[in-house]
């Protein structure tokens, strides 16, 4: 059983910054996919970003490609999302998720996931 505990959400204004962060628990082994998706009011959860516990490989979607990044710090078990250049379109409910497998092309479907935090709020105004 895989725990997540989101933060770091908050409100922006076009153009700023937010990083988010998701602390995980409950496993500790290597293989292991970390996503962050986020999801609008209705419209359907999207994924953004993810990266592979034991290595360097990541996966964006097209639409936060150069604005945001995905990192990890397996020694306090913490993946984060750098979001840059934020845009009101931006606007959504942050998950963070955790796949126990490899991270690939797959990555950003969330139906790959089993484990989902609670969610962080950013907004985005223009």
């Amino acid at each position: 059983q895989v725990q997540l505990v989101e933060s770091g959400g908050g409100s922006v204004q076009a153009g700023g910054s937010l990083r988010l962060s998701c602390a995980h628990s409950g496993y500790v082994g290597a293989r292991l996919c970390m996503g962050w998706f986020r999801q609008a009011p209705g419209k359907e959860r999207e994924g953004v970003a993810a990266i592979y516990k034991g290595d360097d490989r990541t996966v964006y979607a097209d639409t936060v490609k150069a604005r945001f990044t995905i990192a990890r710090d397996n020694s306090r078990n913490t993946v984060y999302l750098q979001m840059n250049s934020l845009k009101p379109e931006d606007t959504a409910m942050y998950y963070c998720a955790a796949a126990l497998t490899y991270c690939g092309s797959w990555s950003l479907k969330p139906r790959e996931y089993s484990y989902w935090g609670q969610g962080t709020q950013v907004t985005v105004s223009s």
